[in-house]
């Protein structure tokens, strides 16, 4: 359950992260492991449009099995037979996860931080090792990708404005009636409760540092990271 405390604020949005990502492999078909043994042959024989890396390639340069690998390309290719996703189509799968608001700038972000060429486009491999950072990454990995998500222009920094375009996505999503007693100015508080926790030089943004330290301090925030280790 999301509980919208002020102090738990940044394990909010590190479960987010993560959870949507779930979410995702959820929708794209992600089934027990026992039953993929029919899939390599899919991932070697597949017309697409976009012919996926080799999977051996693939375990190399991530940390996921080779059966994961075919039961995660199955999925992929059954909701995505082009093997990528557009931007468009991310949003759509996000409007189902959350149908009692609106999804669509959260959507955005999440969407240019697996983006990773920048090329309005995820490919299986974008998908698979954005996953494999998340659920199998060291703290370190997990929170450089978060931070990234949370820098919406890449310069390094977060920015007030930044978190609160992040806070103001993820209240949209949720549904501001899911939260009734939540006030308009709801997100700008929290903005300023995650830069008081945050920003440890008072310089008015957050840096990959600061950012690293607090969350590592943070005991909530740890034990969310760890929640989903080792998921498939």
């Amino acid at each position: 359950v999301v509980t919208w405390e002020v102090e738990g604020l940044q394990t909010v949005g590190i479960l987010l992260v993560v959870c949507s990502s779930l979410k995702l492999m959820h929708f794209l078909g992600l089934i027990d492991l026992s039953m993929a043994d029919s899939v390599e042959d899919d991932f070697e024989l597949s017309t697409v449009c976009h012919r996926p890396e080799s999977m051996d390639k693939l375990q190399e340069q991530t940390k996921f099995t080779k059966k994961e690998l075919q039961v995660l390309y199955r999925g992929f290719k059954n909701e995505c037979p082009s093997g990528v996703v557009n931007e468009e189509k991310f949003q759509t799968i996000y409007s189902q996860f959350f149908p009692q608001g609106d999804s669509s700038m959260y959507a955005h972000f999440l969407f240019e931080a697996f983006d990773t060429n920048k090329n309005g486009s995820v490919s299986f491999e974008d998908f698979v090792f954005g996953l494999s950072i998340i659920l199998r990454g060291t703290i370190n990995d997990r929170l450089n990708w978060a931070f990234n998500l949370y820098d919406l222009n890449k310069d390094g920094c977060i920015t007030k404005e930044e978190m609160l375009d992040i806070m103001k996505s993820i209240y949209d999503m949720m549904g501001k009636y899911t939260y009734p007693t939540m006030q308009d100015d709801a997100p700008r508080e929290h903005v300023e409760s995650f830069f008081q926790k945050m920003d440890r030089n008072k310089d008015g943004v957050v840096t990959i540092e600061e950012f690293i330290e607090s969350c590592k301090k943070d005991e909530n925030i740890m034990q969310s990271m760890q929640l989903f280790d080792n998921v498939i």
